[in-house]
């Protein structure tokens, strides 16, 4: 996690000072986080501690309620950032060994030309043309 989005996601600020900046009530921000839309962290009193993330998400459904979207909008359009972003982070995971194993290949095959005319050899072709080398 890169310096500034390590600090934006401390928690420091109690309600009282949440409330001050986004202009909610401490029931409006504790119904929000029953909702399950943000998540503050207890201190060792157990009060809530908010992040400048969690206030940005307070200030960002404090428009979107003020825009005429109900909690049940509110929690489906979370819902769908959050698809989105873990289809984007296993879209962008390393590849394994064997991955970049079978593009190497593909790519020696088609630069031999042993490959179809098309650049790339198919997967069939690829696996006789690996029985043939045995396994290469």
């Amino acid at each position: 996690m890169k310096e500034k989005e390590l600090r934006r996601s401390m928690s420091v600020f109690p309600i009282g000072t949440v409330m001050k900046l986004t202009d909610l009530t401490a029931r409006q921000i504790r119904y929000y986080e029953e909702q399950g839309l943000i998540y503050p962290e207890r201190s060792d009193g157990n009060r809530r501690l908010y992040s400048l993330k969690d206030i940005d998400v307070l200030l960002e459904i404090k428009d979107f309620v003020s825009d005429g979207l109900n909690m049940a909008g509110i929690k489906r359009l979370y819902q769908m950032r959050a698809a989105e972003a873990e289809k984007n982070s296993s879209a962008n995971h390393p590849m394994t060994d064997e991955e970049v194993r079978r593009i190497l290949r593909e790519e020696l095959l088609s630069q031999g030309g042993l490959a179809q005319n098309n650049g790339f050899s198919s997967f069939r072709n690829t696996k006789e043309n690996l029985k043939k080398t045995k396994g290469w």
